[in-house]
């Protein structure tokens, strides 16, 4: 379990970090080359169309950041979290989900399965 939370809080921080280069080392580290990232709003395969939505969302939502909403739970080769998006150092919230994440053999991300819960209205 704790292998799976330290993942989940690489992938959290992975999703906040806003310099490029580091970003993409971390997806390059996180994910397998043909992982894929799905949610209500993005369906994308690879590493370079994964950097490029967690670019896209930190456009769409500066200043904010990525924080777990309460513990990883996680069994066989999947890891389940929920999270918050708002400002940053701020408690509310802004968008809230849950992921649902399929690991490979070696602990890599293979496939992350996204759930919105709380949006903003349009």
């Amino acid at each position: 379990m704790s292998d799976a939370h330290e993942l989940i809080s690489r992938y959290i921080a992975a999703w906040n970090q806003t310099d490029p280069a580091a970003r993409r080392a971390a997806v390059d580290g996180l994910w397998v080359e043909d992982g894929t990232y799905v949610d209500p709003l993005a369906s994308v395969e690879g590493r370079e169309a994964i950097d490029a939505t967690i670019a896209a969302v930190q456009r769409q939502f500066p200043g904010f950041e990525f924080r777990l909403s309460g513990p990883v739970d996680a069994h066989h080769n999947l890891v389940r979290f929920g999270w918050h998006l708002g400002p940053a150092g701020e408690a509310e919230s802004v968008v809230d989900g849950f992921d649902v994440a399929v690991l490979t053999e070696d602990g890599r991300l293979r496939d992350v399965h996204g759930f919105l819960d709380k949006v903003p209205a349009a």
